[in-house]
């Protein structure tokens, strides 16, 4: 039977991260892979983070299963952080096994409620939405993202793309930090999305796995939460991953907003179902970290402190390089860098352009040109801008 299995074609992102550790070259810089790094190039773990375990490890006295939702503490801490004020006759919630378990189960839920419903995707996103799209035979259609010229928002494009979506599909948004391009909607452009939505009865998706990292907790929020309180029915996949730096713990949550509380009863008895036929009880440390942490002022406290000590330093990066390249090319065509905000942006730069960064400079980043802002500290950013330049982007 498993002599009968086709070879998979290799994730682009682990293929390059492959390749970077076979790279001998001293001085060789890696910005493909999708994790924060510090100025030493470690992606450390969180004070808050720390002290959490060690406070779970004097006091827990089960490792018993928990609920198929995952525990109550987890989902209620995450609503308040990701929603702050929503009605509980309307919230379903969900924890799963991180971000991405969040949008395949959202996309589950959907298929179960809609057995014909597409999904409207920006071009471009996120490669592993498509690929999940692909591998559970859900039709989709990408509406206009990027525009290559300005390296901004071709807002003019997406409203009219997604104006095209019927009742009941689905828009996936990011509500923050647009992987892979780094640009994002401004607030008019959200309420302008969200009419639209409200126009066709299309039902948002929204990815929200960044939040902290673009302008601070609270604003990277607020367009998830316009949109949860104007539009009836939301769904919204958010990952604990880069805000609370816990990647291996595979910790994320799904939200669904209903119009009533039978529809949310629903909804919930759902979402529990699929995880039982998926991986039955979600993993339970990484959840019990973030409630430990979001439950307890001073750990709250702390843990919003380092996380915006991280967002400043990306910040102070893009700055820095937008700089660099403005000194070098005597232009400020590269000015969209300190514009784009979290860990991302697209440089705009062709497949070629990319494998000259590589070959001669040993600059890693995925084809398309997205680079990891992360990956770079004060002295590795002159030595991009100098290859950006050479390389004729």
């Amino acid at each position: 039977m498993l002599s009968n299995l086709k070879p998979q074609a290799a994730d682009s992102i682990l293929k390059l991260i492959e390749e970077f550790k076979a790279d001998t070259r001293q001085g060789k810089i890696d910005l493909g892979v999708g994790v924060y790094k510090d100025p030493q190039g470690v992606t450390p773990v969180m004070r808050a983070v720390k002290a959490a375990e060690q406070r779970i490890w004097e006091t827990q006295t089960t490792k018993a299963y928990t609920g198929l939702s995952g525990e109550a503490d987890y989902r209620n801490a995450m609503a308040q952080m990701v929603l702050k004020d929503v009605p509980g006759d309307r919230l379903a919630s969900l924890a799963t096994v991180g971000g991405t378990g969040a949008i395949r189960q959202a996309l589950e839920l959907a298929r179960l409620a809609n057995p014909g419903v597409t999904v409207y995707v920006s071009n471009p996103t996120w490669p592993n939405h498509l690929s999940i799209m692909k591998f559970m035979g859900l039709p989709f259609v990408e509406y206009r993202y990027f525009d290559a010229e300005s390296r901004g928002v071709d807002f003019d494009g997406l409203k009219a793309d997604i104006a095209q979506a019927g009742k009941g599909d689905i828009v996936l948004l990011h509500g923050c930090c647009h992987n892979p391009t780094g640009a994002n909607l401004s607030m008019d452009q959200w309420n302008e999305v969200a009419a639209i939505l409200e126009q066709s009865g299309a039902i948002p998706l929204i990815d929200l796995a960044y939040q902290g990292f673009g302008d601070g907790l609270e604003e990277d929020a607020a367009a998830t939460r316009m949109i949860a309180a104007r539009l009836p029915e939301v769904l919204i996949a958010a990952s604990c991953s880069k805000n609370f730096g816990i990647y291996r713990e595979r910790t994320g949550i799904l939200f669904a907003l209903a119009g009533n509380a039978a529809a949310r009863d629903l909804a919930q008895g759902s979402m529990a179902f699929l995880n039982r036929q998926n991986y039955s009880f979600p993993p339970d440390h990484g959840a019990r970290i973030v409630s430990t942490i979001l439950t307890d002022d001073a750990l709250r406290a702390d843990w919003a402190a380092e996380l915006e000590e991280v967002r400043g330093t990306m910040l102070g990066l893009r700055s820095q390089l937008a700089s660099e390249l403005r000194d070098l090319s005597g232009s400020g065509r590269f000015d969209f860098i300190e514009q784009h905000r979290g860990m991302f942006s697209r440089l705009g730069a062709t497949p070629e352009q990319v494998a000259k960064l590589k070959s001669e400079a040993a600059i890693y980043m995925v084809g398309d040109s997205r680079l990891n802002i992360a990956g770079l500290n004060q002295h590795t950013v002159p030595v991009l801008a100098r290859a950006i330049i050479d390389a004729g982007i």
